[in-house]
């Protein structure tokens, strides 16, 4: 599962180019939010659950960019391979720009 979540973290990256980055996180977020995934056996987005919201009320729509670039993402590929369920937790660390990283890549 965890080469999977890094290829899944890669995926959203390629899928929101323009909300994503690759360098180093800043000290300072300007929001982080952790969403559930859960996918159908196909790959494709079943659910997405919010687990943690932005402290930063400022950043209240970075969970918004980051179900996107989750659903743009999709489908995943085959499940089959991996052990059900078919879900994992992505953290999401969002700079000033509206941009994100997912943890998994850092």
């Amino acid at each position: 599962m965890d080469e999977f979540k890094k290829q899944a973290a890669r995926r959203m990256v390629a899928a929101a180019p323009q909300h994503s980055y690759m360098g180093t996180p800043p000290t300072l977020m300007f929001g982080i939010t952790i969403l559930e995934v859960e996918v159908n056996a196909d790959g494709n987005v079943r659910s997405i659950s919010v687990t943690r919201r932005p402290a930063n009320p400022d950043a209240a729509g970075v969970i918004e960019v980051a179900q996107e670039a989750i659903r743009r993402a999709a489908p995943y590929g085959d499940m089959a391979r991996l052990q059900r369920p078919w879900r994992w937790t992505e953290v999401f660390l969002f700079n000033d720009k509206y941009q994100f990283k997912p943890r998994t890549l850092d």
